[in-house]
Protein backbone atom coordinates (compact mmCIF):
# COMPACT_ATOMS: atom_id res chain seq x y z
CA UNK A 1 0.00 0.00 0.00
CA UNK A 2 1.35 3.21 -0.62
CA UNK A 3 2.04 5.64 1.53
CA UNK A 4 -0.36 8.72 2.63
CA UNK A 5 0.75 11.32 -0.16
CA UNK A 6 0.72 15.47 -0.10
CA UNK A 7 -2.80 17.12 0.32
CA UNK A 8 -4.22 19.13 -2.33
CA UNK A 9 -7.28 21.71 -2.11
CA UNK A 10 -9.29 21.83 -5.72
CA UNK A 11 -12.08 24.09 -4.34
CA UNK A 12 -14.04 22.75 -1.71
CA UNK A 13 -12.43 19.24 -2.37
CA UNK A 14 -9.64 17.75 -0.41
CA UNK A 15 -7.55 14.96 -2.29
CA UNK A 16 -4.68 13.15 -1.32
CA UNK A 17 -3.20 12.84 2.61
CA UNK A 18 -5.57 9.52 2.67
CA UNK A 19 -8.84 11.81 2.05
CA UNK A 20 -11.90 9.73 0.38
CA UNK A 21 -11.11 8.95 -3.58
CA UNK A 22 -12.91 11.63 -5.15
CA UNK A 23 -14.67 11.47 -8.37
CA UNK A 24 -14.14 13.25 -11.54
CA UNK A 25 -15.88 13.90 -15.36
CA UNK A 26 -15.34 15.91 -17.99
CA UNK A 27 -18.40 17.82 -20.45
CA UNK A 28 -18.21 16.98 -23.39
CA UNK A 29 -20.22 20.09 -24.37
CA UNK A 30 -18.71 23.32 -25.75
CA UNK A 31 -17.39 25.21 -23.11
CA UNK A 32 -18.20 28.57 -24.94
CA UNK A 33 -21.90 27.79 -24.35
CA UNK A 34 -22.59 28.41 -20.82
CA UNK A 35 -25.81 27.63 -20.42
CA UNK A 36 -25.02 24.03 -21.99
CA UNK A 37 -22.02 23.25 -20.03
CA UNK A 38 -23.85 24.03 -16.64
CA UNK A 39 -26.94 21.77 -17.42
CA UNK A 40 -24.34 18.67 -17.91
CA UNK A 41 -22.82 19.71 -14.67
CA UNK A 42 -25.70 19.68 -12.86
CA UNK A 43 -26.98 16.33 -14.21
CA UNK A 44 -23.47 15.40 -13.24
CA UNK A 45 -23.48 16.67 -9.78
CA UNK A 46 -26.48 14.48 -9.11
CA UNK A 47 -25.03 11.74 -10.14
CA UNK A 48 -22.14 11.75 -7.62
CA UNK A 49 -19.42 14.27 -9.34
CA UNK A 50 -17.29 15.91 -7.43
CA UNK A 51 -14.96 17.60 -9.62
CA UNK A 52 -15.63 18.52 -13.28
CA UNK A 53 -12.82 19.41 -15.96
CA UNK A 54 -14.09 21.37 -19.22
CA UNK A 55 -12.21 21.84 -22.44
CA UNK A 56 -10.42 25.31 -22.79
CA UNK A 57 -9.31 25.60 -26.63
CA UNK A 58 -10.50 28.79 -26.99
CA UNK A 59 -10.45 32.67 -25.30
CA UNK A 60 -14.31 32.26 -25.46
CA UNK A 61 -14.12 29.24 -23.66
CA UNK A 62 -11.71 30.82 -20.90
CA UNK A 63 -14.01 33.63 -20.42
CA UNK A 64 -17.27 31.35 -19.90
CA UNK A 65 -15.44 30.22 -16.82
CA UNK A 66 -16.82 32.39 -14.37
CA UNK A 67 -20.32 32.57 -15.45
CA UNK A 68 -20.27 28.37 -15.34
CA UNK A 69 -17.92 28.21 -11.82
CA UNK A 70 -20.96 30.71 -10.45
CA UNK A 71 -24.02 28.72 -11.04
CA UNK A 72 -22.42 24.77 -10.01
CA UNK A 73 -21.47 23.79 -6.69
CA UNK A 74 -18.04 21.52 -7.45
CA UNK A 75 -14.64 22.75 -8.09
CA UNK A 76 -13.87 23.78 -11.71
CA UNK A 77 -10.96 22.26 -13.46
CA UNK A 78 -9.59 23.99 -17.00
CA UNK A 79 -8.23 21.72 -19.58
CA UNK A 80 -5.70 23.36 -21.87
CA UNK A 81 -3.09 22.46 -24.84
CA UNK A 82 -0.91 24.37 -26.80
CA UNK A 83 -1.06 28.08 -25.72
CA UNK A 84 -0.06 29.07 -22.18
CA UNK A 85 -2.23 32.18 -22.59
CA UNK A 86 -5.09 29.63 -22.24
CA UNK A 87 -3.96 28.67 -19.00
CA UNK A 88 -3.68 32.31 -17.13
CA UNK A 89 -6.77 33.85 -18.37
CA UNK A 90 -8.39 30.32 -17.19
CA UNK A 91 -7.41 31.19 -13.61
CA UNK A 92 -7.99 34.60 -13.83
CA UNK A 93 -11.68 33.82 -14.82
CA UNK A 94 -11.97 31.62 -11.65
CA UNK A 95 -10.34 27.75 -12.41
CA UNK A 96 -10.07 25.96 -9.17
CA UNK A 97 -6.96 23.44 -10.68
CA UNK A 98 -5.72 23.89 -14.17
CA UNK A 99 -5.08 20.66 -16.38
CA UNK A 100 -1.32 20.94 -18.58
CA UNK A 101 1.11 18.75 -20.49
CA UNK A 102 4.09 20.93 -19.92
CA UNK A 103 5.74 19.25 -23.24
CA UNK A 104 2.86 20.99 -25.24
CA UNK A 105 2.85 24.62 -23.84
CA UNK A 106 5.86 25.54 -25.30
CA UNK A 107 9.05 27.05 -23.80
CA UNK A 108 10.10 27.07 -20.22
CA UNK A 109 9.39 30.68 -19.81
CA UNK A 110 5.98 30.13 -20.93
CA UNK A 111 5.38 27.25 -18.36
CA UNK A 112 6.67 29.43 -16.15
CA UNK A 113 3.99 32.38 -16.98
CA UNK A 114 1.54 30.09 -15.95
CA UNK A 115 3.07 28.84 -12.86
CA UNK A 116 3.30 32.23 -11.73
CA UNK A 117 -0.35 32.59 -12.28
CA UNK A 118 -1.14 29.87 -10.52
CA UNK A 119 1.23 30.76 -7.53
CA UNK A 120 -0.48 33.89 -7.45
CA UNK A 121 -4.12 32.43 -6.87
CA UNK A 122 -2.88 29.68 -5.12
CA UNK A 123 -4.51 27.35 -7.88
CA UNK A 124 -3.05 23.72 -8.15
CA UNK A 125 -1.68 22.14 -11.46
CA UNK A 126 -2.60 18.90 -12.51
CA UNK A 127 0.63 17.61 -15.10
CA UNK A 128 -0.95 15.51 -17.06
CA UNK A 129 0.98 12.65 -19.49
CA UNK A 130 -0.23 9.90 -22.12
CA UNK A 131 1.11 7.49 -24.31
CA UNK A 132 0.30 9.85 -27.12
CA UNK A 133 1.58 12.85 -25.59
CA UNK A 134 5.00 11.40 -24.72
CA UNK A 135 8.26 13.60 -26.45
CA UNK A 136 10.17 12.27 -28.74
CA UNK A 137 13.12 11.62 -27.07
CA UNK A 138 11.85 9.38 -24.78
CA UNK A 139 10.34 7.37 -27.71
CA UNK A 140 13.88 6.96 -29.16
CA UNK A 141 14.88 5.78 -25.53
CA UNK A 142 12.56 3.08 -24.51
CA UNK A 143 11.81 2.31 -28.13
CA UNK A 144 8.18 3.43 -27.87
CA UNK A 145 5.56 4.34 -25.72
CA UNK A 146 6.49 2.72 -22.12
CA UNK A 147 5.24 2.94 -18.60
CA UNK A 148 9.13 3.50 -17.61
CA UNK A 149 9.07 6.39 -20.18
CA UNK A 150 5.31 7.85 -18.73
CA UNK A 151 6.90 7.93 -15.43
CA UNK A 152 10.36 9.90 -16.58
CA UNK A 153 7.82 12.19 -18.83
CA UNK A 154 5.94 12.80 -15.73
CA UNK A 155 8.37 13.93 -13.33
CA UNK A 156 10.77 15.76 -15.31
CA UNK A 157 7.72 18.17 -16.03
CA UNK A 158 7.04 17.96 -12.56
CA UNK A 159 10.36 18.85 -11.52
CA UNK A 160 10.07 21.74 -13.88
CA UNK A 161 7.86 23.24 -12.05
CA UNK A 162 9.19 22.38 -8.46
CA UNK A 163 12.49 24.49 -9.80
CA UNK A 164 9.66 27.14 -10.69
CA UNK A 165 9.39 26.98 -7.03
CA UNK A 166 6.12 25.53 -6.80
CA UNK A 167 5.05 22.39 -5.27
CA UNK A 168 0.98 22.61 -5.71
CA UNK A 169 0.70 19.76 -8.10
CA UNK A 170 -1.40 16.72 -9.36
CA UNK A 171 0.03 13.84 -11.32
CA UNK A 172 -1.66 12.09 -13.68
CA UNK A 173 -0.13 9.42 -16.12
CA UNK A 174 -2.17 7.23 -18.52
CA UNK A 175 -2.85 5.14 -21.38
CA UNK A 176 -4.83 2.89 -23.35
CA UNK A 177 -2.95 0.20 -22.51
CA UNK A 178 -4.66 -1.03 -19.56
CA UNK A 179 -1.39 -3.19 -17.88
CA UNK A 180 1.00 -0.73 -18.88
CA UNK A 181 -1.16 2.17 -17.35
CA UNK A 182 -1.18 -0.16 -13.75
CA UNK A 183 2.56 -0.85 -14.44
CA UNK A 184 3.18 2.89 -14.47
CA UNK A 185 1.29 3.58 -11.75
CA UNK A 186 3.05 1.24 -9.35
CA UNK A 187 6.50 3.27 -10.49
CA UNK A 188 5.43 6.43 -9.86
CA UNK A 189 3.83 5.63 -6.28
CA UNK A 190 7.04 4.49 -5.36
CA UNK A 191 8.72 7.63 -6.80
CA UNK A 192 6.89 10.33 -5.67
CA UNK A 193 4.40 11.82 -3.38
CA UNK A 194 1.83 14.03 -4.99
CA UNK A 195 -1.44 13.23 -5.17
CA UNK A 196 -2.70 11.08 -8.04
CA UNK A 197 -5.39 11.25 -10.82
CA UNK A 198 -6.06 7.93 -11.70
CA UNK A 199 -7.78 6.85 -14.98
CA UNK A 200 -7.53 4.28 -18.08
CA UNK A 201 -7.43 6.51 -21.29
CA UNK A 202 -9.13 6.59 -24.68
CA UNK A 203 -10.91 3.08 -23.06
CA UNK A 204 -13.35 2.93 -24.99
CA UNK A 205 -17.27 2.86 -25.27
CA UNK A 206 -19.51 2.46 -22.12
CA UNK A 207 -19.45 -1.44 -22.55
CA UNK A 208 -15.68 -1.93 -23.64
CA UNK A 209 -14.29 1.15 -21.73
CA UNK A 210 -16.18 -0.28 -18.29
CA UNK A 211 -14.74 -3.26 -18.34
CA UNK A 212 -11.14 -1.64 -19.36
CA UNK A 213 -11.08 1.15 -16.63
CA UNK A 214 -12.70 -1.03 -14.17
CA UNK A 215 -10.11 -3.78 -14.30
CA UNK A 216 -7.27 -1.15 -14.26
CA UNK A 217 -8.85 1.29 -11.52
CA UNK A 218 -9.89 -2.18 -9.77
CA UNK A 219 -5.87 -3.43 -9.59
CA UNK A 220 -4.37 0.21 -9.67
CA UNK A 221 -6.93 1.32 -6.09
CA UNK A 222 -6.57 -2.15 -5.03
CA UNK A 223 -2.69 -1.37 -4.33
CA UNK A 224 -3.57 2.10 -2.44
CA UNK A 225 -2.94 3.89 -5.56
CA UNK A 226 -5.13 7.10 -6.05
CA UNK A 227 -6.38 9.98 -4.96
CA UNK A 228 -8.78 11.03 -7.68
CA UNK A 229 -10.45 8.92 -10.63
CA UNK A 230 -12.22 9.64 -14.15
CA UNK A 231 -13.41 6.85 -15.80
CA UNK A 232 -13.30 7.85 -19.61
CA UNK A 233 -16.26 6.83 -21.52
CA UNK A 234 -16.98 7.35 -25.16
CA UNK A 235 -20.30 8.07 -24.27
CA UNK A 236 -22.77 10.29 -21.73
CA UNK A 237 -20.45 11.37 -19.02
CA UNK A 238 -23.14 10.96 -16.26
CA UNK A 239 -22.25 6.84 -17.37
CA UNK A 240 -18.83 7.53 -16.02
CA UNK A 241 -20.33 9.03 -12.69
CA UNK A 242 -22.15 5.67 -12.28
CA UNK A 243 -19.12 3.58 -13.41
CA UNK A 244 -16.87 5.28 -11.01
CA UNK A 245 -19.46 4.87 -8.23
CA UNK A 246 -19.75 1.28 -8.48
CA UNK A 247 -15.77 0.69 -8.74
CA UNK A 248 -15.33 2.41 -5.39
CA UNK A 249 -18.40 0.68 -3.85
CA UNK A 250 -16.96 -2.85 -5.17
CA UNK A 251 -13.49 -2.61 -3.72
CA UNK A 252 -15.03 -0.83 -0.04
CA UNK A 253 -13.37 2.67 -0.95
CA UNK A 254 -16.82 4.37 -0.98
CA UNK A 255 -20.13 4.03 1.03
CA UNK A 256 -23.75 5.03 0.66
CA UNK A 257 -25.85 3.40 -2.20
CA UNK A 258 -27.74 1.03 -2.63
CA UNK A 259 -26.16 -2.45 -4.28
CA UNK A 260 -28.35 -4.43 -6.80
CA UNK A 261 -27.99 -8.08 -7.83
CA UNK A 262 -29.60 -9.91 -10.22
CA UNK A 263 -29.59 -13.21 -11.27
CA UNK A 264 -28.61 -13.83 -15.48
CA UNK A 265 -31.84 -15.21 -16.40
CA UNK A 266 -32.60 -18.98 -17.42
CA UNK A 267 -35.14 -20.69 -19.07
CA UNK A 268 -37.54 -20.65 -16.08
CA UNK A 269 -37.19 -16.98 -16.40
CA UNK A 270 -41.15 -15.99 -16.86
CA UNK A 271 -40.97 -11.99 -16.51
CA UNK A 272 -39.05 -9.33 -18.64
CA UNK A 273 -36.15 -9.12 -15.98
CA UNK A 274 -33.53 -7.41 -17.99
CA UNK A 275 -36.24 -4.51 -17.81
CA UNK A 276 -37.13 -4.69 -14.03
CA UNK A 277 -33.18 -5.02 -13.03
CA UNK A 278 -32.26 -1.72 -15.48
CA UNK A 279 -35.47 -0.36 -13.65
CA UNK A 280 -34.71 -1.72 -10.66
CA UNK A 281 -30.79 0.16 -10.94
CA UNK A 282 -32.41 3.03 -12.25
CA UNK A 283 -34.90 3.78 -9.23
CA UNK A 284 -32.37 2.75 -6.69
CA UNK A 285 -29.90 6.00 -7.41
CA UNK A 286 -32.78 7.98 -5.72
CA UNK A 287 -31.89 5.77 -2.90
CA UNK A 288 -28.12 6.98 -2.20
CA UNK A 289 -28.50 7.67 1.61
CA UNK A 290 -29.44 4.03 2.38
CA UNK A 291 -25.89 3.25 2.84
CA UNK A 292 -24.79 -0.90 3.36
CA UNK A 293 -28.55 -1.96 1.74
CA UNK A 294 -28.54 -4.87 -1.08
CA UNK A 295 -31.07 -5.43 -3.21
CA UNK A 296 -31.63 -8.57 -5.45
CA UNK A 297 -34.03 -8.92 -8.45
CA UNK A 298 -34.62 -12.90 -9.22
CA UNK A 299 -35.91 -14.34 -12.32
CA UNK A 300 -37.84 -17.28 -10.77
CA UNK A 301 -39.59 -18.38 -7.65
CA UNK A 302 -37.63 -21.65 -7.50
CA UNK A 303 -33.84 -20.09 -6.29
CA UNK A 304 -35.21 -16.67 -5.76
CA UNK A 305 -35.95 -16.75 -2.48
CA UNK A 306 -32.51 -18.94 -1.60
CA UNK A 307 -30.42 -16.59 -3.75
CA UNK A 308 -31.54 -13.24 -2.21
CA UNK A 309 -31.04 -15.06 1.31
CA UNK A 310 -28.03 -12.03 1.41
CA UNK A 311 -30.06 -9.21 0.23
CA UNK A 312 -31.96 -6.78 2.25
CA UNK A 313 -35.18 -6.73 0.37
CA UNK A 314 -35.34 -8.58 -3.14
CA UNK A 315 -38.01 -9.50 -5.42
CA UNK A 316 -38.25 -13.02 -7.57
CA UNK A 317 -40.73 -13.22 -10.99
CA UNK A 318 -43.32 -16.07 -11.48
CA UNK A 319 -45.72 -15.81 -14.08
CA UNK A 320 -47.59 -12.64 -13.91
CA UNK A 321 -46.49 -12.68 -10.66
CA UNK A 322 -43.47 -12.09 -7.96
CA UNK A 323 -42.71 -12.19 -4.89
CA UNK A 324 -41.80 -9.86 -2.27
CA UNK A 325 -38.26 -11.32 0.02
CA UNK A 326 -36.78 -9.56 3.00
CA UNK A 327 -33.81 -11.52 4.79
CA UNK A 328 -34.67 -14.49 2.42
CA UNK A 329 -37.84 -14.52 3.75
CA UNK A 330 -40.95 -14.75 1.35
CA UNK A 331 -43.23 -12.02 2.77
CA UNK A 332 -46.32 -12.02 0.32
CA UNK A 333 -47.00 -12.28 -4.03
CA UNK A 334 -47.34 -9.18 -5.44
CA UNK A 335 -48.87 -8.94 -9.15
CA UNK A 336 -45.97 -8.35 -12.08
CA UNK A 337 -46.71 -4.81 -12.73
CA UNK A 338 -46.50 -3.46 -9.08
CA UNK A 339 -42.76 -5.26 -8.03
CA UNK A 340 -41.47 -1.91 -8.75
CA UNK A 341 -43.50 0.45 -7.13
CA UNK A 342 -43.93 -2.08 -3.54
CA UNK A 343 -39.70 -2.36 -3.76
CA UNK A 344 -39.71 1.28 -3.78
CA UNK A 345 -42.66 1.89 -0.84
CA UNK A 346 -40.46 -1.00 1.07
CA UNK A 347 -36.89 1.45 0.42
CA UNK A 348 -38.94 4.49 1.45
CA UNK A 349 -40.46 2.93 4.30
CA UNK A 350 -36.04 1.94 5.00
CA UNK A 351 -35.17 5.39 4.78
CA UNK A 352 -37.61 6.64 7.47
CA UNK A 353 -37.07 4.31 9.47
CA UNK A 354 -33.26 5.01 9.95
CA UNK A 355 -34.37 8.74 9.74
CA UNK A 356 -36.04 8.17 13.15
Amino acid sequence: MRERTKTVQIGGVTIGGGNPVAIQSMCNTKTENADATVNQILQLERAGCEIIRVAVPTMEAAAALGEIKRRIHIPLVADIHFDYRLAIAAIENGADKIRINPGNIGSPERVRAVVQKAKERHIPIRVGVNSGSLEKELLAKYGGVTAEGLVESALLNVRMIEEMGYDNLVISIKASDVMMCVKAHEIIAGRTDYPLHVGITESGTVSSGNIKSAVGLGIILHEGIGDTIRVSLTGDPVEEIRSAKLILRTLGLKKGGIEVVSCPTCGRTRIDLIGLANQVEAMTTEFDDLDGIKVAVMGCVVNGPGEAREADIGIAGGIGEGLLIKKGEVVRKVPEGELLSVLRKELEEMRAERRM
